[in-house]
């Protein structure tokens, strides 16, 4: 019956502070849609981004939301950047098992406080 995932939706204090921080820290395209509504890119998904209430038929919270997204980059790359971008790991680079198989995952938060977590598909390569 379901053959892909569409969009998921972050809860943040700020949307456009949201979008900043993700298309300089992970390179993410920001797309504009509907009323005022925005979006972050991810491949063929999305990622839409509301504030606190915007939608009530959820219990959305500011900061719950936790995301595993794929990159190319090895861990040590990805670890990099978020350094370079004065961005905390969390965790990793650890293994994990991901919906297709092994993946090697970097963790931080976002500055609402979601968990994101950057995962290459693979072993515990660390270049």
């Amino acid at each position: 019956m379901i053959t892909a995932i569409d969009h998921v939706v972050l809860t943040v204090r700020d949307p456009e502070a949201a979008a900043a921080f993700y298309a300089r820290v992970l390179g993410l395209e920001v797309v504009r849609f509907g009323a005022g509504r925005i979006a972050l890119q991810v491949g063929a998904q999305k990622i839409n981004l509301q504030v606190l209430g915007q939608e009530t038929r959820n219990h959305a919270g500011i900061g719950s939301g936790d995301l595993c997204l794929l990159t190319d980059w090895m861990p040590a790359q990805v670890m990099a950047r978020l350094d370079a971008e004065g961005v905390a790991v969390q965790e990793g680079p650890v293994q994990k098992t991901g919906a297709q198989g092994p993946i090697t995952s970097v963790y931080f938060t976002d500055p609402d406080g979601n968990l994101i977590e950057v995962s290459h598909r693979g072993g515990m390569d660390r270049r």
